[in-house]
């Protein structure tokens, strides 16, 4: 096995050599594949371009003639993704590690974010002390900020350069197997500040019952990992009580986990059990950050740092149709559960988004466009212990059935 050191050898040629003979005098395997275009390559690649660009059905001279550097960096993404997936298919991959400034990033984290979570993935960047969440994406990325523009070797960028090196060895040398025989089922929760007493209630009921339980963070990451982590395989049921993301999705907040979130359950067939937590607000960071267009609506100020905005009947209609037409696609067992006196910590009797008419447009919705799927009316708010015991043992009946 090795690790894929990913670069573009006509500009970034010397440091990957640096980095290259740091991991073998560590004595861990490297195979240097070059994603270049353009130049001539500094060092010698064990995976030419050539090789890179076939693999994504196109010719380096077809990149070369087209000029397009943006299409050239695609294709050199999408090349390099291939190659390094058949290599682990084939067990030959142990890590993967790149350098780069915007496209050594995109087409080192594009190949990274292919591979399954535990691969080591190291990516040396320049834009790493940014916003790196559409590198990142929902895998076990590893970011090191370049610090300095990489362009040749200096005291700075050698020990950034030998950092990432011996991070990725320490990875590869020292992993660690954390499977185990007494491994338990695993169930995803998904859970928001304002939600967070029905999950640790519903926890408490699934891991009694014998169950390992994974809690996501609803924030638009949280989302998409939980959701790659199910068609990986490695879920055997879903409480996803805070489908909030829907509502950034819809309404345009910062925390939307995409349009595919709730799909992957439904898909694959794995027992979930859906409520409309936290469906009462759209997340944006500091008050001063909210759009114009939205600046005469009701806001709440959770903190100095995040602003939240009640969802109208409108937007929760629209939320309410969206979870019953996702869950009616469920190839395996499903159900919605609703809690009729409120979806959050601030959705209740006295607490600034209490509106029950706008709780029954979304209701209303689901109840009208779930076609297969069981549909649940619980009096109790979603906080309520009922409620979580109520959605906690929903699941563990259809996971024992499945």
């Amino acid at each position: 096995m090795s690790v894929y050191l990913l670069a573009t050898l006509d500009t970034k040629g010397h440091e990957t050599a640096f980095i290259r003979d740091r991991l073998a005098a560590l004595d861990v395997p490297v195979k240097v594949v070059d994603t270049g275009c353009l130049g001539e390559p500094a060092i010698d690649a064990d995976i030419a371009r050539e090789d890179v660009f076939t693999a994504a059905g196109v010719s380096l001279q077809q990149m070369r003639d087209g000029g397009d550097r943006g299409e050239a960096v695609a294709q050199a993404a999408a090349g390099a993704t291939r190659l390094v997936v058949e290599a682990h298919h084939r067990g030959e991959v142990s890590g993967v590690i790149g350098i780069g400034g915007g496209a050594g990033t995109l087409i080192g984290t594009t190949a990274m974010r292919a591979l399954p979570l535990g691969v080591p993935k190291v990516m040396v960047s320049t834009l790493a002390s940014g916003d790196v969440r559409a590198y990142v994406g929902d895998k076990d990325v590893m970011m090191l900020n370049s610090i300095v523009d990489i362009l040749g070797l200096n005291r700075i960028s050698r020990t950034v350069l030998a950092e990432a090196a011996h991070a990725m060895a320490g990875m590869v040398q020292f992993h660690v197997d954390t499977t185990s025989h007494d491994d338990k089922p695993m169930v995803a929760a998904t859970m928001f500040g304002l939600t967070t007493p029905c999950v640790e209630r519903a926890r408490e009921v699934l891991e009694a019952a014998g169950y390992e339980v994974l809690v996501f963070h609803a924030t638009g990451a949280g989302g998409q990992a939980m959701e790659s982590l199910i068609r990986e395989g490695l879920i055997a049921g879903v409480l996803d009580i805070t489908t909030t993301e829907l509502a950034d999705e819809i309404v345009g907040g910062v925390l939307s986990a995409g349009p595919t979130r709730l799909s992957a359950a439904a898909e694959l067939g794995i027992p979930q059990v859906v409520a409309v937590g936290a469906t009462d607000m759209v997340n944006f960071w500091a008050l001063e950050t909210v759009p114009e267009k939205f600046k005469d609506r009701q806001l709440h100020r959770h903190n100095d740092n995040i602003t939240l905005m009640r969802t109208t009947a409108d937007e929760c209609e629209r939320i309410g149709r969206w979870i019953a037409e996702k869950t009616s696609q469920s190839t395996g067992p499903a159900a919605v559960l609703l809690p009729l006196e409120g979806v959050s910590g601030i959705d209740r009797p006295g607490q600034p988004f209490d509106d029950e008419q706008i709780r029954q447009a979304m209701y209303a919705a689901i109840h009208e466009h779930a076609d297969g799927v069981e549909v649940v009316d619980i009096d109790a708010h979603i906080n309520d212990a009922t409620f979580a015991e109520a959605a906690a043992e929903r699941l563990i009946a259809m996971m024992k059935q499945s």
